[in-house]
Parts: C-alpha cells; sequence; structure tokens
C-alpha cells in the first residue's frame, strides 16, 4: 500500500524468477523490473505469480450456510502449478481423526492440461460430485478474477481424476 501523504503510485519491484498477472487488467508484466504501481486510497497493487491455481468459491457467510460448489480454478499460466484443495465438516475436531478430504489441481505449462487428482478421504456431508469451472489467464488471453468471469470450461467431478486441457 501507498504510505505517504497524498501518494497514489509507488514503486513496487517483481521479482526475476516469475512473471506477473496484475490482478485487476490481467496484464502480464516480466519479472526483475521496477514498476510504478497505481495505488489511489480504494486499490492495493496486487500481482499474482504466473503458476498459480486461485480457487474460488460461491459467497458463504458461515461454513454451514451451504456447500461451497461450483468452485472456480483461475489458471494462471506461464509455469507449472499445483494446488491441494482441502475439505472438512467445519463444525467440529473430526479431522484430527482422520475426517477430511484433498483433492490435488496440478498444471502442466508443457502440455497445458489441468490434472485433477482422484480424492484421498472422506468425511460425513462430504459432497461426492463436484462442478470445477476454470478460467484460463495467459499472457495471449488476459483476464481478471472475477465472480463474474466467463467460464472456459466446465467439468463435472465425481472423485475421480480428470484432465483438462487448455485449448
Amino acid at each position: 500500500p501507498v504510505y505517504e501523504y497524498e501518494k497514489r503510485n509507488r514503486e513496487v519491484y517483481l521479482p526475476k524468477a516469475n512473471g506477473w498477472y496484475d490482478f485487476y487488467t490481467g496484464k502480464f508484466l516480466e519479472g526483475g523490473q521496477t514498476i510504478t504501481a497505481d495505488a489511489p486510497y480504494e486499490t492495493l497493487p496486487l500481482y499474482i505469480k504466473e503458476g498459480s491455481i486461485i480457487p474460488v468459491g460461491p459467497e458463504l457467510q458461515y461454513t454451514s450456510e451451504k456447500s461451497a460448489d461450483p468452485i472456480t480454478l483461475f489458471v494462471y499460466t506461464g509455469k507449472d502449478a499445483s494446488f491441494t484443495l482441502y475439505e472438512d465438516e467445519n463444525l467440529n475436531y473430526n479431522y484430527e481423526k482422520g475426517a477430511f478430504s484433498q483433492i490435488v489441481f496440478s498444471y502442466d505449462e508443457g502440455t497445458g492440461t489441468l490434472t485433477i487428482s482422484d480424492r484421498t478421504g472422506s468425511f460425513n456431508g462430504m459432497l461426492k460430485n463436484r462442478t470445477f469451472k476454470i478460467v484460463w489467464i495467459s499472457k495471449e488471453k488476459p483476464g481478471v478474477m472475477n465472480f463474474e468471469s466467463k467460464t472456459d470450461k466446465t467439468v463435472k467431478y465425481s472423485g475421480r481424476k480428470l484432465v483438462v486441457t487448455l485449448k
């Protein structure tokens, strides 16, 4: 954030090891440079590392309000990425007794595929079938993380491995 009185931008260094996507515009920026980032009072500069998978679920006011389905996966291409979705009963400590599940998501830049692994584990009330909406964001197809984003692909998941291709 900007911390100087009446300033509306600031210099930000983007680390060299990665490229970066502007959260608000989807524009790709090469790493290893210092940029002047707009930072008005109501907007915090935010950049997403290439090779990121960011899951977004439906709006919830509390954990047991409704099922977190569908989940939208924003896949920021450019490098390989992985993410593990962990779920449990939300209201107790049964996870300490093994009542939870995990689904691993892996993006392979070389093949342009997102692999959704077999689900491991289970718990009472677990969704057996899920819907994943996938939004691909790339240098060629910039996009922003928006809850109304046009989905590139929607898949039905029953706990078994799925491979989804970018194209």
